[in-house]
């Protein structure tokens, strides 16, 4: 029998299978967690600063630069902000086309996550490529879906990297007819997998780990909100996101580069299983049918079940853009001119992680001159430390050590965390004698 009393300090230097780089650092006295950090340690790049002083379009492709994963999100939060303060509604083609290339987005980092980030916890590898050896159609799987997110990317931004096709008031170009079916014709063909998947995730092997947190995620009145919404959380909230700041508070730890934040002094989930919770009564109906159908109750309160929260969004980004690609024609003109106003611009946007809220002050020249950017990493931060201790004491403290290490690990890759979009902010305080 271990000794539950025996102290122990678990240090992961660097987390494995995770987008950016962080630690953690784990004390365990007399049986009890006495300190737990989540190190998010990359330097922050300041963002915020490098946009000032330059025109809108110019900082819509420059935010793309802040995450190679999510970069669409970013694109999107900034150019709704822009065109909101304009005074512009997007016409129904740019609309849809954004919605089409957000949903891209979906599939291409759904489908890391899940089969090459993920997947293996649940398997038992350690990796990926460990995992190849055995299930070699779920790894190729996982490529081929995230191949194609990226194709979809490129289809409307030029690449799938750091796109550069959004632009205020709509795109620069409009695809071609042919571009379009090609890609069509390759969606709908991945339409099975994509079903499949959902039951694939459903069936692995969950811990029991019932926690109680609060979902929060944009809600739209007529569909599974990704682009436009409000602001919702399960605990009764709704507001419009000119009011984020009233609401959602951010903290700077002293273990960690980026901010902690709270809703009503607390901390909240924001990502997948968060809009599937809140939203899935938004889901179209065969999208729906599979959720129902997995074996997977939602509302679920197990982080564990992010996995299956993921596939089911994965399915929903291909049939959503199928459904959106398949009556595609091409616009008089890709984009409209639009004369800049001073003001805030406001945009907030449901990146794959979950929601990515922008602040813009704009001169009458369409010139930033301030900006705050929150992204769904450092929302969540909060929530993952307090999800590794309760899981950990629900585990077992009396575990070996490299149990209590992997299972620490497993709970934070089910955040998906984007570590390098989380370093944004830092308070400097200098003290000078």
């Amino acid at each position: 029998m271990n000794d539950t009393t025996r102290d122990i300090h678990i240090h992961v230097p660097v987390l494995t299978r995770v987008e950016g780089e962080g630690a953690l650092k784990i004390d365990v006295v007399d049986g009890a967690i006495q300190n737990l950090a989540l190190h998010i340690y990359e330097p922050p790049r300041l963002f915020e600063k490098f946009v000032e002083d330059y025109e809108c379009n110019q900082v819509i492709d420059m935010v793309a630069r802040i995450c190679g994963i999510c970069p669409v999100a970013y694109q999107m939060s900034a150019v709704q902000a822009f065109e909101s303060l304009f005074g512009f509604q997007p016409p129904d083609w740019v609309r849809d086309m954004r919605r089409a290339m957000y949903c891209g987005e979906w599939l291409q980092s759904h489908a890391l996550h899940i089969h090459l980030l993920s997947a293996p916890d649940f398997l038992g590898f350690d990796s990926a490529i460990a995992m190849a050896a055995d299930y070699p159609d779920a790894v190729r799987r996982g490529l081929e879906l995230q191949s194609l997110g990226n194709d979809l990317i490129a289809l409307f931004g030029g690449r799938s990297v750091h796109p550069v096709g959004v632009r205020v008031g709509g795109f620069y170009r409009a695809p071609r007819q042919d571009e379009v079916a090609a890609l069509l014709q390759r969606l709908e063909a991945a339409l099975p997998a994509a079903e499949a998947l959902v039951g694939w995730t459903a069936g692995l092997e969950f811990p029991d780990d019932e926690q109680a947190f609060t979902s929060v995620a944009m809600s739209h009145p007529d569909e599974y909100a990704i682009n436009q919404g409000n602001l919702i959380s399960g605990q009764g909230l709704e507001t419009e996101i000119t009011f984020y700041e009233s609401y959602f508070e951010e903290h700077q730890s002293p273990h960690s580069t980026a901010l902690h934040s709270t809703l009503d002094e607390r901390p909240y989930l924001v990502g997948p299983l968060a809009r599937l919770n809140l939203n899935f009564h938004q889901l179209p109906k065969p999208v729906r049918k599979i959720m129902d159908g997995c074996g997977i109750p939602f509302p679920s309160h197990n982080m564990f079940h992010s996995i299956v929260a993921r596939a089911i969004e994965l399915h929903l980004a291909v049939y959503e853009a199928i459904r959106l690609l398949q009556n595609y024609h091409l616009p008089d003109e890709p984009y409209i001119p639009l004369k800049p106003r001073e003001g805030n611009a406001f945009g907030c946007t449901e990146a794959p992680r979950g929601i990515l809220w922008h602040r813009y002050d704009v001169d009458d020249r369409g010139m930033v001159r301030h900006a705050r950017i929150v992204p769904p990493t450092s929302q969540n931060q909060w929530r993952i430390e307090e999800d590794i201790r309760l899981s950990l004491e629900r585990f077992g403290l009396d575990n070996p050590d490299d149990a209590l290490r992997m299972r620490a690990e497993q709970v934070i890759r089910n955040y998906d965390p984007c570590i390098s979009c989380a370093t944004h902010f830092l308070r400097l305080d200098v003290h000078r004698r």
